[in-house]
């Protein structure tokens, strides 16, 4: 490298802060659930239906992001994002009717926060970056676990102290803030500032630069067993993830004598080490067999899970926090890659879009099949038990993706499978 110095970065930073604040933002349903039981006698059920909702729009944003993406840029479909997000945020401060919660955080906020989550990272990670990628994803990762760290506590915190209006007012001034830097310092592609991306090399043999710009349409890409093979282990990884965890597991603990700084305190260090793992997970996907990495996610994933129903002290949820939380997005930079390399990386805006969509699939389902069961059975045993099952088939179903070997066949002979 001739430069030490690179705008990448400074896309980077604001890229981080807001995926920061957007993942500060999904965390809000586990602060309110039963402040809203609470005030307004909605049930579990009916409140999870809300949050299946969001995460279905949030999952749908994903794809409709990338196609923007595409069209309009990085730094349009932010701003549309934010002010989408701040725009649902809001009035639910003053909200009286459950079809209100369904259509301000279900769909407004779902499609905003959507708009602006992982799809928008893997994509300015390969246009910004030609070495590093798979770091860079991992920091884009590192910055939903540090949202969950920053804010989770806070919210807690706040909504305890002042009631769970101010937890809403605190994340949608934030929300607000955020389109300044994006107005004054995003940018699109290298080529608008007149420089190539981080780490080009003009020297890049020409076959490496055709394989880097291979694109394959979606019509395609579903015709193959990779493609189902990715959107079903990362259907898997959201069902096991925002769904059940993220939405629940906070009510949970506070239904089994855990007190709420106390469950503040353990989700902060799931954060942290969330942050940790996913920083270590883009280090290694830049370097070792992708599927064996989501193997190993999956797995450790639903021995964890395993455990969940059985932790009544707080020793147990601290170790859980840790062993959950080092691979909670450390799935990320591994599916990015196995992606890109699969389909080509100008295909992957698309492709990936497709692929979060099915992860918020299974997240919305395990949100509301949380809230139904715990509605019904008493408890969220079940529910965690089939997540630790379901963890263990994502990792079966990683190592049955195209190796680096059978994929460099793929390529040499055109072929979709």
């Amino acid at each position: 490298m001739k430069m030490r110095w690179h705008y990448a970065w400074i896309v980077v930073g604001v890229t981080f802060i807001v995926l920061l604040v957007a993942a500060g933002v999904r965390t809000v349903p586990s602060v309110i659930i039963k402040p809203l039981e609470s005030e307004f006698g909605w049930d579990r059920g009916s409140i999870s239906f809300a949050v299946a909702i969001s995460l279905f729009a949030y999952g749908f944003g994903g794809p409709l992001s990338g196609s923007l993406i595409d069209r309009f840029g990085p730094r349009r479909v932010m701003l549309g994002g934010l002010a989408l997000t701040a725009l649902g945020l809001a009035p639910i401060m003053v909200m009286t009717e459950l079809w209100q919660f369904h259509l301000l955080w279900g769909l407004v906020v779902g499609v905003g926060t959507g708009a602006i989550a992982n799809v928008l990272g893997a994509t300015i990670s390969h246009r910004w970056f030609s070495t590093n990628r798979g770091v860079v994803v991992g920091l884009f990762g590192a910055a939903s676990a540090a949202g969950q760290l920053v804010f989770v506590p806070g919210m807690v915190t706040l909504a305890s102290a002042s009631g769970w209006r101010s937890a809403i007012g605190l994340v949608a001034i934030s929300v607000g803030i955020l389109l300044i830097p994006v107005v004054l310092l995003m940018r699109d592609r290298p080529q608008d500032i007149k420089t190539e991306p981080f780490g080009y090399n003009p020297d890049f043999s020409s076959s490496e630069n055709i394989k880097d710009q291979r694109f394959t349409p979606l019509s395609e890409a579903i015709r193959t067993r990779d493609f189902w093979l990715l959107a079903g282990s990362f259907f898997i990884c959201g069902y096991t993830t925002n769904g059940l965890i993220g939405t629940h597991l906070l009510p949970h603990t506070l239904e089994h004598g855990f007190t709420e700084v106390a469950t503040a305190g353990a989700l902060g260090l799931m954060g942290m080490m969330n942050i940790i793992g996913t920083l270590a997970s883009g280090w290694l996907s830049d370097r070792f067999d992708n599927r064996k990495l989501l193997a190993a996610y999956y797995g450790f994933r639903g021995l964890s899970l395993v455990a969940l129903p059985f932790i009544v002290e707080m020793r147990g949820l601290l170790i859980f926090a840790v062993i959950y939380g080092l691979d909670w997005v450390a799935t990320v930079p591994p599916t990015v890659n196995l992606t890109a390399q699969r389909f080509g990386r100008a295909s992957l805006g698309t492709l990936y879009g497709w692929i979060f969509c099915s992860h918020m699939i299974g997240a919305g389902l395990a949100a509301y099949a949380g809230g139904f069961f715990r509605d019904h059975l008493g408890d969220y045993h079940l529910i965690f038990l089939s997540a630790a099952l379901m963890g263990l088939i994502a990792s079966r179903l990683s190592m049955s993706i195209a190796s680096p070997r059978q994929m460099a066949a793929l390529q040499e002979s055109g072929a979709g499978d």
